[in-house]
C-alpha cells in the first residue's frame, strides 16, 4: 500500500506527538513515584525517631531511679514527670503512624508496658528508696527498652526493603519507557526519511519527463500513481507532450508564420507554467521536511 506525501506526513508526525506524550508520562510518573515513595519512606524514618525518643526517655527516667537509689536520695520528680511527658507524646505520635504489617501488635504491647511503667514510676515517687520497687521498675524498662528497639528496627528495615524495591520499580519504569521512545523515535524517523525520498523520486522523474521533451522524445509519458499534485502534474506534461506529438505530425503541413510562432509560444508558457508549479512544490516539501527534522 502506497501513501501520499500528506499521509506519510501525518503519520510521521503521529509518532513524534507519541514521543511527546511518552515524555510527558515519564515525567509525571517518575515524580509521582517519587513523591509517594518519599511519604511513604518519611512515614517509617519518623516511627524510628518516635521510637528513638522514647527509648531516651525512658533511659533518662531509669537514669535518675537507679542514681537516687544508689545516692540513698529522693528522685527529682519535676525530671521524671517531664520524660514521663516527653515519652507518652512520642507514643502517641507513633499510634497514629503504624504502617508496617506486625506494627500494629507491637505498639499494642507497647502501650501497656508503657502505661503499667508509668505508674510505677508515679508510686515509687510516692515511696521511694525501695529495693523492690526499684528492681521492678529495671524489670519493666528492659522489657520496654527491648519493645522499642524491635520498633525501631522493623522501621529501619521497612526503609531499605521500599529503597530497593523503589530503586527497581524506577529502573524498569525508566527502561520501558526509553524502549517504546526509542522505537519511535525511530519509526518516525524511518518516515521522515521516506518522505524525503518519495519527494526526490518524484522530482525526479518530473525532470527525466521534462528534460526528454525538451530533448524532442514527445512519445515519452510519465507514469504517475496515487492522487497527490506530483500525479496531477504528470497530467498536465503528458497532455502536453501529446499536444507536441500531434504538432509534430502535422509539421509537413502548410502552416501560417503567425499561427506557428503563436502555438510555440502558448507550448512555452504551458511548460514554464508546469515548471513553476514543480518548483512550488519542491519548495512545499523542503519546508515540510525542515518542520519535521525540527520537531524530532
Amino acid at each position: 500500500m502506497k501513501f501520499s506525501i500528506r499521509s506519510k506526513f501525518s503519520t510521521g508526525m503521529v509518532f513524534l506527538i507519541i514521543i511527546l506524550v511518552l515524555s510527558i508520562f515519564s515525567a509525571y510518573y517518575m515524580n509521582s513515584v517519587s513523591n509517594e515513595t518519599g511519604a511513604i519512606l518519611k512515614e517509617n524514618y519518623l516511627s524510628v525517631v518516635y521510637a528513638r525518643d522514647m527509648a531516651e526517655g525512658l533511659m533518662k527516667i531509669n537514669q535518675e531511679i537507679t542514681s537516687s537509689f544508689i545516692k540513698k536520695e529522693n528522685p527529682r520528680s519535676l525530671i521524671l514527670n517531664n520524660e514521663l511527658k516527653v515519652v507518652g507524646n512520642s507514643f502517641q505520635s507513633e499510634k497514629r503512624n503504624i504502617t508496617e504489617p506486625g506494627e500494629d501488635k507491637l505498639v499494642a504491647g507497647i502501650e501497656t508496658d508503657l502505661k503499667e511503667y508509668s505508674d510505677a514510676v508515679l508510686k515509687y515517687l510516692e515511696s521511694p528508696l525501695t529495693e523492690t520497687s526499684v528492681l521492678l521498675l529495671q524489670k519493666k524498662f528492659d522489657s520496654l527498652f527491648e519493645q522499642l528497639m524491635q520498633l525501631s528496627q522493623m522501621n529501619g528495615k521497612a526503609i531499605e526493603v521500599k529503597t530497593d524495591n523503589t530503586k527497581i520499580t524506577s529502573q524498569d519504569a525508566l527502561t520501558q519507557m526509553s524502549i517504546i521512545a526509542t522505537l519511535c523515535f525511530i519509526i518516525a524517523l524511518f518516515y521522515s526519511y521516506s518522505f524525503s525520498s518519495y519527494s526526490n523520486e518524484r522530482f525526479s522523474q518530473l525532470y527525466n519527463g521534462v528534460k526528454k521533451l525538451g530533448s524532442g522524445d514527445y512519445k515519452y509519458r510519465l507514469d504517475f500513481d496515487g492522487t497527490d499534485k506530483f500525479y496531477e502534474i504528470s497530467l498536465v506534461i503528458n497532455q502536453m507532450a501529446g499536444n507536441l506529438s500531434e504538432n509534430e505530425k502535422n509539421v509537413k503541413e502548410p502552416m501560417p508564420i503567425e499561427s506557428g510562432k503563436a502555438l510555440l509560444i502558448s507550448e512555452i508558457q504551458e511548460l514554464k507554467s508546469v515548471l513553476t508549479r514543480i518548483k512550488n512544490i519542491e519548495t512545499e516539501a523542503e519546508m515540510l521536511i525542515v518542520k519535521l527534522e525540527e520537531k524530532i
